[in-house]
């Protein structure tokens, strides 16, 4: 066992912890912006207030808060900086893998001797993966977008499994956790849209070879959850059989609320500052369109943040009936909270950008004007791979419906 460092820490607690620090996050955008990840007085923020333990065994030195509590954590750093929420969010959710569908050997070697965990997590399969005569396996390759990869302290990452006969298409993919050592951070992070500061570098691993149990010859699109795991067995939790998809919607939905949130308290703050053109005495605060646009945008988003906490619980509450026995955590049940999931996520994009961005003025969205950064932002949360998910989701969610084979449709092509 692993003492956790503030073993009374309530839930509340840390979500006021998260709120207190979002003025914080707020003046430290543009250096996020400018460095390509949070600065390391985040990163010692962080630390110092324990949000990486949200989801952490008890057994490894975490909180087991469960994911409702992350993800109002996820919301209110965002809402001090989004790249910040994004960064955070991606290093941190990787735990309830790690914990739950990995062994216990390789659980206790990468939680080690002080529980300190945070996974870099390239979304898309990548590199060359062999076997070696020792048993281990031989990563070579880079993976794009390991998300909050400067501060991470492993990768969860996958690769096409090696071919099963010399020439033959790849094997069965290959989920791995890298240890920091075995991989290098790029510099490639400069030129993007939007999300500059999310640390969303490539890694490289160049012949790093990995030990067999720190492998798992599975995928995060399809964990092996059904009916429990070894997480959850250990640990007694069920959120650690749980599915994966519907989480990483939940982490980006988190992100664009919280964005979104962000809009809003800015354009709270720029339409008193303001004057009309024509009636210099008053400002565009006084106007009922300005009124109304920042009310309807505060509508939508609330419902965003209200599915998004629903769903949480129903995703909580599906584990628990895996575990029991009372249904198995499907990819069918996976699809549909992992949908819902990305519906949030619009519901606050389309709050952003056609309320909120639209009518702040052009000299909002100028270089330099936070405006514009959440534009940016949400923008390209929007090109990511999960809200490309949104077709082949709900062509799957429907087919379920209508009693038809659903997993046969890729989410990713």
């Amino acid at each position: 066992m692993i003492a956790a460092p503030e073993p009374g820490l309530s839930a509340r607690e840390i979500i006021e912890r998260a709120v207190a620090l979002r003025p914080v996050l707020l003046e430290r955008q543009a250096e996020t912006e400018r460095l390509t990840h949070y600065p390391k007085t985040t990163h010692e923020d962080f630390l110092r207030t324990g949000f990486h333990r949200i989801l952490q065994p008890r057994r490894y030195g975490g909180h087991e808060f469960g994911l409702p509590v992350f993800l109002r954590v996820v919301t209110e750093l965002a809402r001090g900086c989004p790249s910040t929420g994004w960064a955070f969010s991606r290093t941190a959710a990787p735990v309830l893998q790690a914990a739950g569908v990995l062994g216990e050997r390789a659980r206790d070697e990468i939680f080690g001797p002080d529980g300190d965990f945070r996974a870099a997590t390239p979304a898309v399969p990548a590199g060359d993966a062999r076997p070696d005569a020792a048993g281990h396996l031989v990563l070579d390759g880079t993976w794009p977008h390991a998300c909050g990869a400067p501060y991470a302290t492993h990768c969860v990452g996958q690769t096409p499994g090696a071919p099963l006969e010399p020439g033959g298409p790849p094997g069965p993919p290959v989920l791995f956790v890298a240890p920091r050592r075995l991989w290098t951070v790029l510099d490639d992070r400069h030129g993007v849209l939007g999300l500059r500061g999310s640390g969303s570098h490539g890694i490289r691993l160049e012949q790093a070879r990995l030990p067999g149990h720190l492998t798992l010859r599975a995928t995060l699109l399809d964990l092996p959850v059904e009916g429990g795991s070894p997480g959850s067995v250990l640990h007694g939790n069920p959120m650690y059989a749980g599915r994966a998809v519907g989480v990483h919607h939940s982490e980006l939905a988190a992100v664009m609320i919280g964005t979104a949130y962000a809009a809003a308290d800015e354009y709270a703050r720029i339409l008193p500052a303001s004057p009309l053109t024509r009636d210099p005495a008053r400002s565009r605060a006084d106007l009922d369109d300005c009124q109304r646009h920042l009310g309807e945008a505060l509508g939508l988003i609330g419902t965003a943040e209200a599915a998004l906490r629903r769903t949480a619980e129903d995703w909580m509450e599906t584990c628990r009936r895996n575990v029991v026995g009372d249904a198995p955590f499907t990819l069918a049940e996976d699809d549909r909270l992992a949908l819902t999931f990305l519906n949030a996520g619009r519901l606050a994009w389309d709050a952003l950008q056609r309320l909120l961005f639209r009518t702040a003025g052009s000299r909002h969205a100028r270089d330099g004007e936070r405006m514009q950064r959440y534009f940016r932002d949400a923008a390209t949360y929007w090109t990511h791979t999960g809200p490309s998910m949104a077709e082949p989701l709900a062509h799957r969610v429907g087919r379920d419906r209508l009693g038809l084979p659903a997993d046969g449709i890729p989410l990713i092509p």
